[in-house]
């Protein structure tokens, strides 16, 4: 399994990275510890130019990171057919016990990967990089652990992985029978879950939109844009799918995925991940516009990424909404 080449890029990838960052940590301490922008002095002027090199290096890492996911997913999706009972990700990720793990791990990085990367925007636009010293304490302890974590669980995933085992399809993970999360989810009475799915995105769009206008809503969009994710994966498992496969009993968030849905997943997906990100974001400069020179910085970012979130957030309940409305299956009538 190592020798596939999408195994071997996600490895290189999450690999390299973390190296990256193990070999810019001290210089990341000694920045943290002495960084003066007051000063003069000559270690003042080395960190000022270090701190180019180790942002660039730092904000490359994460971006691949991000990446990553999109290639994690459809390399799961792939290789299912592999998989003796496997149909899509679903089955690949339950061929051993690191393969979910592997994937909540990634969706960890992604978040805070986006999230320190718009401080890093915030910070270098301030004419005193108030920031930096923040940027780089959360490098080395957080995303450093994260980064570590998740490659561990990549490793051990596809180390684990054989080609003997007998798997599990999505039907076993996602259904009404299922004891786990996922069964209590695809039990959701699709009716009232279509008014909050609806309801909360509105709301997520409502205070983009009000940050937009007013500048005044930066907490509350982060938290509802938190909101408006969960609910939005809560809703593809309870009804979405339902819609979208044109099947009652079919609740899998993966399957959306391949191409004999058109690739729909993708379409759903994307917009709703950079919406979250941007609305977090907005929240995250919402915590640091009180420094002075953020000021006149942090209205503006926050600004454009308030602009994502409504637009992404649109987008996907507009094509969402538009999926149920095409279906040939008549759910809601029936319940």
């Amino acid at each position: 399994m190592f020798f596939q080449p999408a195994i071997l890029a996600l490895l290189l990838a999450s690999g390299l990275g973390l190296a990256a960052l193990l070999v810019a940590s001290p210089w990341v301490l000694q920045l943290v510890r002495h960084w003066d922008l007051r000063s003069g002095s000559r270690l003042q002027l080395v960190l000022e130019r270090r701190t180019y090199l180790l942002s660039t290096l730092v904000g490359f890492v994460l971006v691949v990171q991000m990446a990553s996911l999109l290639l994690f997913v459809f390399n799961a999706d792939r290789m299912a057919v592999q998989f003796v009972g496997a149909m899509c990700a679903v089955g690949t990720l339950q061929a051993n016990s690191y393969g979910f793990p592997a994937l909540y791990a990634q969706l960890a990085v992604f978040f805070l990967a986006s999230g320190w990367l718009v401080l890093h925007a915030a910070d270098a636009r301030a004419p005193d990089y108030p920031l930096t010293r923040l940027k780089f304490v959360l490098m080395v302890a957080v995303l450093l652990p994260a980064v570590a974590l998740s490659f561990g669980l990549q490793w051990l995933y596809f180390g684990n992985l054989s080609a003997d085992v007998i798997t599990s399809c999505c039907g076993s993970l996602f259904s009404v029978e299922a004891t786990d999360l996922g069964g209590d989810l695809a039990g959701l009475p699709p009716g009232p879950t279509l008014w909050v799915y609806a309801l909360t995105l509105l709301l997520a769009m409502a205070a983009a939109a009000w940050q937009i206008w007013r500048g005044r809503a930066a907490g509350l969009l982060g938290v509802l844009s938190v909101a408006a994710f969960v609910v939005a994966i809560t809703g593809i498992i309870s009804f979405l799918s339902l819609y979208i496969y044109e099947h009652p009993h079919h609740h899998c968030p993966f399957c959306i995925l391949k191409p004999e849905y058109g690739y729909r997943g993708y379409l759903l997906y994307i917009p709703l991940f950079a919406a979250t990100a941007a609305g977090i974001g907005v929240g995250i400069l919402g915590r640091v516009k009180h420094l002075p020179s953020l000021q006149g910085v942090a209205p503006v970012l926050a600004r454009r990424l308030a602009w994502v979130a409504l637009l992404g957030f649109g987008f996907y309940l507009l094509l969402s909404l538009g999926m149920v409305w095409q279906s040939g299956l008549i759910l809601l009538e029936a319940a």
